[in-house]
């Protein structure tokens, strides 16, 4: 109920009403970037407009753009008086959203030559001149040089207090400092429906922009909403009026149905109202404290505010915040047991990680290892060839893709490895380098890693089983063949290589259409003999490489520092014929699980069945992930890139489970459901049933239907069911590595019953 002061206050003439939907100001900007007023205040609160290396920003450098050892060519950047992003000169003039790039789009700024790019390319510019600016998901990295060392320090500087200040904002920092920063995505849009560059609208342009953004709506209803908002009368929309047709299209009345359920006729929740909503969520925590607390959150009037009352802007904001999220926001950071054994982990895991593209004639860079890393993988693999000079390459062997040298990765490995997560990172080395240049192998990784490497077993560690992710935390271990205690008169004795010649052997067959020069070359490799130097097994500590020859029982005790691999195909069948057996394998040492070689687009199979028999090992390649690897094994990609600390360990809580599940994938049955237009709305309740919900994840994808082809990836989302909180939820889509998409969201309401 509301008190008669309030009803009063909200009579007032002078009292701004509050909107029906959240008042961000929306206009178009001028092709210079936009109005300056605006964008000082909003430097202003962000407490930098007197900063000096901020203040160069805005003035705009000359960065030498670095791309080849021949392409080196001069352009301005300036950053925008907004904060939020930074305009770059482009040698053909583009339409101005292709002219930014956005300050909330960065993974990391280097400095010097900390990219694959400026090591090879870079040569010709010092160090302390040069930067790199790596962004999330798949766009490619800036690498810059400066004219002076300082100016590049200036731009590292700036970008970090930029990038500090946005990760320290608050959802109502956001919007109070940045109104404009909740529709940047729809800026872009503008500009580019805004054909002559008057920052008016005409009909046909707002027509463009509504073709623009997958509105599909009647003509005569556009034009009726357009004159509706057209308050000058001059076939034109512009500032408040171009303000008020989007809100109009971003009308949400799903979520203003939800509100006046609650709210009744007063169209406000008071704290009580609030606490019922939070209730019926079936929220954790649910208090009038806490009711109370949210309302001075997120609402955004302060007179509401102040007697504790919540408009449907405040309630679209929390609802739209982390906190109304689908995850659980107690998840995104570690909150399992990490004690256990290592066999007791899913541990994400990538294929061919030095790959970018194509198995066959793709790129190998350790950029891609970077990635691999930002996305959460603890297990990356490195195909070792011999190399010229008596340096050892890695490749995809037999095929046409590019070569980058050993040291690099291991200098990557250094560099990246523990930037998102504390927990050990395995090196799967598949090994075809002779004695010699396995030993140069075994000298780069002592003297890059250092004490990083785990060269001894851990003093405390019980020998019958693996030490866990905690007393691994910052080490590297790696995965290899191992010397057996008896050698040949020389010390060096021919190793067991059935595993890799098996995996050798499937890629070679894939390349048999490739060229027969190729295929030959493979068999001619494969059948060579391999040896193992002393040097490199030393190195091989807990993750010793041994093919796996039957699962029947044996009186010898498992050996829980072996490591075995299998197909894709293999792996299934062990499952379907000896499952059981597979899985008490499995409970005590590291099972591998890698993509077949026929898979040479660099396809994924799903890890999910892989899972529930315990492989911890599903290996998958970066280059056309669907969103399953990184961040939670079992595909939780709410952080890459976006400062949570997750692990990329997950705890197999109670390996009778698998009993149940063996055979049976227990992602929920496919659901379909279509809808159409820009804010579609489907209506419909699916319902699915679980066997071992310990082990469940639910995916979310969101598909543009096509007829006469498959249908176009849009977004996904997926994470385990224990991690999904229940009542009315945003689900914040992601792309298939793990890049946010925002603002595209699912508004839910998740029910879950348990028997």
């Amino acid at each position: 109920m509301l008190c008669g002061r309030w009803r009063s206050c909200r009579r007032r003439p002078e009292e701004p009403s509050v909107p029906a939907q959240v008042a961000t100001p929306v206009a178009l900007a001028p092709p210079d970037g936009g109005s300056r007023r605006p964008g000082l205040r909003a430097l202003k609160k962000m407490g930098l407009t007197e900063d000096e290396d901020v203040r160069a920003m805005l003035q705009g450098s000359r960065l030498c753009k670095i791309r080849s050892r021949t392409w080196h060519k001069e352009r301005l950047y300036r950053l925008q008086e907004d904060g939020l992003s930074v305009w770059f000169q482009r040698r053909i003039p583009r339409a101005p959203s292709q002219h930014i790039f956005f300050v909330q789009h960065i993974e990391a700024v280097r400095e010097g030559h900390q990219s694959e790019g400026l090591r090879r390319f870079g040569g010709a510019f010092p160090p302390a001149r040069c930067l790199t600016i790596a962004f999330k998901g798949r766009r490619k990295n800036l690498d810059l040089a400066a004219a002076t060392a300082e100016e590049a320090q200036r731009w590292v500087r700036g970008l970090a207090k930029l990038r500090a200040r946005l990760d320290a904002m608050s959802q109502r920092e956001r919007l109070d400092q940045y109104p404009a920063h909740a529709h940047t995505w729809i800026h872009a849009y503008l500009h580019r429906a805004d054909s002559d560059q008057d920052s008016k609208m005409s009909f046909k342009e707002i027509k463009s922009l509504l073709r623009m953004v997958n509105v599909d709506m009647n003509d005569m209803y556009a034009y009726r909403l357009f004159k509706e908002c057209d308050h000058s009368n001059n076939e034109r929309l512009e500032g408040a009026e171009i303000e008020e047709f989007l809100r109009r299209l971003l009308k949400r009345p799903e979520l203003e149905e939800i509100f006046h359920r609650y709210s009744g006729e007063d169209r406000v929740l008071s704290a009580p109202e609030l606490l019922e909503f939070l209730e019926d969520q079936r929220e954790d925590g649910a208090t009038l404290a806490h009711a109370q607390k949210l309302i001075h959150t997120y609402e955004l009037n302060e007179t509401a505010k102040q007697h504790e009352l919540m408009t449907l802007d405040g309630f679209m904001m929390y609802l739209l915040s982390p906190e109304g999220a689908a995850l659980d926001p107690a998840h995104t950071c570690v909150f399992q047991d990490m004690g256990q054994p290592l066999s007791h982990y899913f541990i994400s895991s990538s294929h061919n990680t030095y790959l970018t593209d194509s198995q066959i004639g793709g790129l190998s860079s350790t950029e891609a290892y970077v990635r691999a890393f930002a996305q959460g993988c603890r297990c990356v693999e490195l195909d070792c060839w011999e190399g010229p000079g008596g340096e050892p390459i890695i490749y995809h062997g037999h095929t046409l893709t590019s070569k980058i040298l050993f040291r690099d990765v291991v200098q990557t490995v250094r560099d990246h490895a523990f930037t998102l997560s504390p927990y050990p990172v395995i090196l799967s080395l598949e090994n075809h380098c002779g004695l010699e240049q396995q030993a140069v192998m075994a000298h780069h990784l002592r003297t890059i890693l250092g004490d990083v490497l785990v060269t001894q077993g851990l003093d405390t560690q019980n020998p019958e089983e693996l030490p866990s992710p905690e007393q691994l935390k910052g080490r590297v271990l790696v995965k290899g063949k191992k010397l057996p205690a008896a050698r040949s008169e020389d010390g060096r004795i021919l190793s067991d290589q059935e595993e890799e010649e098996e995996e050798e052997e499937e890629e070679v067959e894939a390349l048999a259409g490739v060229g027969r020069s190729c295929l030959g070359r493979g068999r001619e490799f494969i059948s060579q003999a391999k040896q193992i130097s002393p040097e490199l097994s030393a190195l091989v500590v807990y993750c010793c490489a041994t093919r796996l020859r039957t699962l029947r029982p044996n009186p010898v005790p498992p050996q829980p520092c072996q490591v075995s691999s299998l197909n894709e195909r293999k792996a299934k069948k062990l499952i379907r014929e000896a499952g059981n057996s597979f899985v008490r394998h499995n409970a005590h040492q590291l099972t591998r699980v890698y993509p077949l070689g026929l898979r040479m687009n660099s396809a994924n199979y799903s890890p999910q069945e892989m899972w529930n028999s315990g492989c911890q090992l599903g290996e998958r390649g970066q280059q056309q992930d669907q969103g399953w690897a990184g961040g939670w094994p079992p595909g939780n990609r709410e952080r890459p890139g976006q400062g949570s600390g997750h692990t990329a360990f997950q705890k197999v809580e109670n390996w009778d489970l698998a009993r149940a599940v063996v055979g049976r994938g227990q992602l929920a049955p496919d659901c379909h459901a279509c809808a159409l237009g820009f804010n579609p709305r489907w209506g419909q309740t699916l319902q699915f049933q679980l066997r071992a919900p310990e082990l469940a994840l639910v995916r979310f994808v969101v598909e543009d239907y096509d007829a006469t082809s498959p249908n176009d990836f849009v977004g996904q989302f997926t994470l385990p069911l224990d991690s999904l909180k229940q009542g009315y939820r945003h689900i914040h889509l992601l792309s298939k590595d793990g890049a946010s998409l925002s603002p595209a969201t699912l508004f839910v309401h998740i029910r879950v019953q348990r028997f």
